[in-house]
């Protein structure tokens, strides 16, 4: 078995940094940079580009509602589909052009925070984002949650798609993440959840908070960044997914196998 162990970073701002992007990158195989609306500058874009290169480590985008303030997990309800496509086509395009001058290709899509929950059940904000991906590059992979309206859009406009799990959050009967707010709904012992990312696995499933058994196709496991001891985490995941024989690869190679 082959899947990929993709996080979030790049998600500083001006001086202020957050997550330890430089160790994460010798743990993951792909990597989600914020494009400027939740966090994220030119500069920290670029450098997180050219560290992720040094690394070999798969860069993809990862764009979000317009929100800085609350780090891009404050839900927009209204906004129009039309609004939220553009949205998505301008941070992507950002990204895609510091990516040309730091010469390394861009090749994953992956929404962010309150943006990719709402997508998840928004038939058309899920649209809206894969029109955006379609209009950029047919070959970008559109990162979905199994099940979920995300990957619905990318099936019907017939976009590259890796199906992804969370390793530190916890999930709702829906199929959807477990609102932030709540108990239990992010995860921090890396041996509890390097336990249950390999259940997923082997399972071919994931498991909701009440104890709901969803079958899934699994690409991608994320790793947040952001999580106090993410890269403890990533290492063990990493190192008890060795153990297992499963090889870690980046999203595009596990798509394309």
């Amino acid at each position: 078995m082959i899947i990929d162990l993709n996080c979030d970073m790049g998600e500083g701002f001006g001086v202020y940094r957050l997550g330890d992007d430089a160790e994460m990158l010798t743990v993951a195989t792909s990597a989600n940079i914020a494009c400027g609306f939740h966090a994220g500058d030119p500069l920290v874009m670029h450098q997180t580009l050219t560290l992720a290169a040094r690394n070999g480590v798969q860069a993809g985008a990862h764009p979000s509602f317009l929100d800085l303030w609350g780090f891009g997990r404050r839900p927009i309800h209204g906004e129009r589909p039309e609004d939220v496509e553009k949205a998505v086509l301008y941070q992507v395009g950002a990204l895609l052009a510091l990516a040309q001058d730091a010469g390394t290709p861009v090749r994953h899509v992956k929404t962010h925070g309150a943006l990719g929950n709402l997508a998840n059940e928004d038939s058309d904000l899920a649209l809206a984002v894969a029109r955006a991906i379609r209009t950029l590059d047919r070959d970008l992979i559109f990162v979905v949650m199994p099940g979920l309206e995300t990957e619905r859009a990318g099936e019907r406009l017939g976009l590259r798609m890796a199906r992804e799990v969370y390793a530190d959050r916890a999930y709702a009967d829906t199929g959807n993440l477990v609102s932030r707010k709540l108990p239990g709904a992010v995860l921090h012992e890396p041996e509890a959840v390097s336990a249950r990312v390999l259940r997923m696995l082997e399972d071919g499933a994931i498991t909701s908070l009440s104890g709901r058994r969803i079958p899934t196709r699994i690409d991608t496991v994320c790793v947040h960044g952001d999580t106090p001891g993410a890269v403890a985490m990533g290492r063990r995941l990493r190192d008890d997914l060795a153990a297992r024989g499963i090889t870690l690869r980046p999203m595009a190679e596990v798509v394309d196998a």
